[in-house]
């Protein structure tokens, strides 16, 4: 056990810290792991969420178009959150708004060609910083640790998980 879990067994016997510990090292590793991203992607001149933009617009397929909505859902952002992305993604050049001709109180938002050119270039190594980050755990392992987690987070209200087939 860690100190501080050693600490709470010796000061209060009659409680079960495990909880503490799982809950602990899942903070940690969740730090510990962001991090190494989030210095990957200030390489490349983006944030994580910016990143994060790009992506769901790239996997959109073509015309590699959304709404501000269709975005709000797919990062699990607030509308400002979205916005404020957008526009620092826009300034970039990275993609565009425009109104969507169906409905001119809509917003299309569309990745440009520099836009997907970078976030094509950028997934390569966001990937590879993933997978070395991930190395120390054989396939097995890993996919363990993908159901567990998928487990965990359903069983805690997290709609957007699927279950493991």
């Amino acid at each position: 056990m860690s100190d501080y879990l050693d600490q709470w067994h010796r000061e209060r016997p009659d409680l079960d810290v495990e909880p503490m510990g799982i809950h602990g090292r899942i903070k940690r590793a969740a730090e510990i792991l962001g991090r190494a991203q989030r210095e990957y992607f200030a390489t490349q001149g983006l944030t994580h969420s910016e990143f994060d933009v790009l992506a769901t617009l790239r996997r959109s397929g073509p015309p590699f178009q959304l709404t501000p909505k269709d975005l709000v859902a797919a990062t699990m952002s607030s509308a400002a959150t979205v916005t404020n992305r957008l526009s620092a993604l826009q300034a970039k050049d990275l993609l565009t708004r425009h109104p969507d001709p169906q409905n001119r109180r809509e917003v299309i938002v569309t990745l440009t060609p520099e836009g997907r050119k970078m976030v094509d270039e950028v997934v390569e190594g966001h990937l590879a910083t993933e997978e070395r980050q991930l190395e120390a755990l054989s396939a097995d392992e890993r996919a363990l640790l993908a159901s567990l987690l998928q487990t965990l987070l359903a069983a805690n209200g997290d709609e957007s998980v699927r279950r493991p087939r």
